[in-house]
């Protein structure tokens, strides 16, 4: 907002300007007339304000840049709930490799793109992902009797979405405003959300007697999705940081003024293109080594953070909603798996709606709290080996297991859109990487060590339970509120040990 006072008086001619800095910046200019000396104050004054309205400067565009890697994502989630328990009308005996080999797969893409980054634009990243899971896709519809063929396009399909998450974690948290950066971060779990939606509701009600090979489905609904997103990498729009990066001034600018669209002046055009550039210069002025010791609490907050993420949608969530199911409904074909199929969509939309304007802690919060209390309540049923054949307790697990799906939708989002803000620019592509590839290892680790026993059941979430607990007291006096805040200003806040403000 620009706001100019022009008066006049008996005082000589002079210009003041104040300038605020925040999430909106504030210029006031008094400008007054000559004349002879004394006495204030002046008789007559005229204001002209002049306002820069750019709360929704990047949605548009974010639409575009999003598009392509939002739709992958979805594929993605359907490729993720296949490997933990959504299975179940198996044409052949589904192994652990069949279960970890897509998470084996992102952990390899992650790397490749984790390491190149820096310098490859983010849409080369988005085509070769999409070409990807497209290949994927195409071998599910064509073989979808053939392990070996199957188990290939989990490992391909894996790849090409660890190639997108990095860059676009970085693309959306660096070309959106500080006032819609939730927004457009959460597209990444939200996509997620709606995959495991779409992958469980079709998985549990299929059966044989359609005609249809349930891997062909699969494979048709990610030639489609595949096919939208390369598409859409026509339209997307790249970061002006990458561009000043590589010294394309008149490259960046030109993407400023596309993000800006209808809502572009030239004083607009230049507060953007100038909070850029100082974020690139701060960046650049920094070594590796210093960067990556200012960076070990934001890494440590965001590693735990993430890595909860996991147990949000796990193997042994997956078993216990089918088991129950099967107690309860006497079949796996009932509403209980479609209702755990929606109500994490349902929160992943809520939040995705709230995130810039409740803020991202106090939803996260909120969500992780609800979790910890229902995970350790499955854990109480459990830990009594003789309710798993009772059909009141397990209609409770149940309950409890589709009220679980929803409050993991409200944690989930957030984890998006701290990643692309916690790190300084240099080392974010390589610890971006790393905290994804653990998140994989997580999933790894549970689905190999997991069985489908009343111990095991009562081990995984009585454990789970008490390292929510924890991690929410820790996460309520670690992490930060970023709303509304800019990368540099988000970036300060992770680099302090506490902060205690929730809202």
């Amino acid at each position: 907002m620009t706001t100019t006072y022009v008066t006049g008086g008996p005082v000589p001619i002079q210009q003041t300007t104040y300038i605020s800095t925040g999430p909106q910046q504030f210029q006031t200019t008094y400008v007054t007339s000559a004349r002879q000396p004394p006495p204030p104050p002046p008789p007559a004054a005229t204001v002209v304000i002049t306002t820069t309205n750019n709360r929704r400067w990047a949605n548009g565009a974010q639409t575009q840049a999003g598009t392509a890697a939002s739709l992958l994502f979805v594929y993605a989630g359907m490729d993720m709930a296949q490997g933990l328990g959504w299975n179940l009308t198996q044409i052949f005996s589904t192994t652990l490799e069949f279960q970890y080999s897509w998470f084996i797969g992102v952990i390899i893409g992650t790397v490749v793109a984790a390491a190149t980054a820096s310098f490859v634009p983010k849409i080369a990243f988005y085509g070769l992902g999409g070409v990807m899971n497209l290949i994927d896709a195409i071998i599910f519809v064509s073989a979808p009797y053939e392990y070996e063929s199957i188990l290939a396009a989990r490992y391909v399909g894996g790849v090409g979405i660890g190639l997108i998450t990095v860059p676009f974690l970085i693309q959306s948290a660096e070309i959106a405003s500080s006032t819609n950066r939730g927004t457009c971060s959460a597209l990444e779990q939200y996509g997620l959300a709606l995959g495991v939606a779409i992958q469980v509701i079709y998985d549990s009600q299929w059966t044989q007697d359609l005609g249809m090979s349930i891997n062909r489905v699969h494979g048709i609904f990610g030639i489609v999705f595949a096919a939208i997103a390369l598409g859409s990498v026509a339209i997307a729009i790249d970061s002006p940081i990458f561009y000043i990066r590589q010294n394309q001034e008149q490259k960046a600018r030109a993407i400023v003024k596309q993000l800006l669209g209808s809502y572009w002046s030239r004083e607009a055009e230049d507060q953007a293109y100038d909070e850029a550039k100082l974020y690139v210069v701060e960046g650049s002025s920094q070594g590796v080594v210093e960067q990556l010791g200012g960076s070990v609490m934001p890494f440590l907050k965001l590693l735990l953070f993430r890595c909860f993420v996991a147990f949000t949608f796990s193997m042994p969530l997956s078993r216990s909603m089918e088991m129950t199911s099967y107690l309860v409904e006497e079949s796996t074909y009932s509403w209980p798996t479609i209702v755990f199929g929606i109500v994490r969509l349902i929160g992943s939309l809520i939040t995705f709606a709230v995130l810039d304007t409740v803020g991202r802690k106090f939803v996260s919060l909120l969500g992780l709290m609800c979790m910890a209390g229902l995970m350790l309540g499955m854990a109480g049923v459990y830990g009594n080996y003789a309710h798993m054949s009772d059909y009141y307790y397990m209609w409770q697990v149940c309950r409890l297991g589709m009220a679980f799906q929803f409050f993991a939708g409200l944690f989930i989002c957030s984890s998006s859109v701290y990643l692309g803000e916690a790190f300084p620019m240099r080392v974010k592509p390589f610890l971006i990487g790393l905290i994804v590839c653990l998140e994989q290892v997580v999933h790894i680790i549970v689905i190999v060590t997991f069985t489908a026993t009343a111990e095991s059941f009562y081990i995984y979430f009585v454990t789970v339970g008490i390292i929510m607990v924890v991690g929410l007291v820790a996460f309520a006096v670690l992490m930060p509120e970023t709303r509304g805040l800019t990368l540099r200003q988000a970036g300060e806040r992770f680099r302090r040990v506490h902060d205690v403000m929730a809202y």
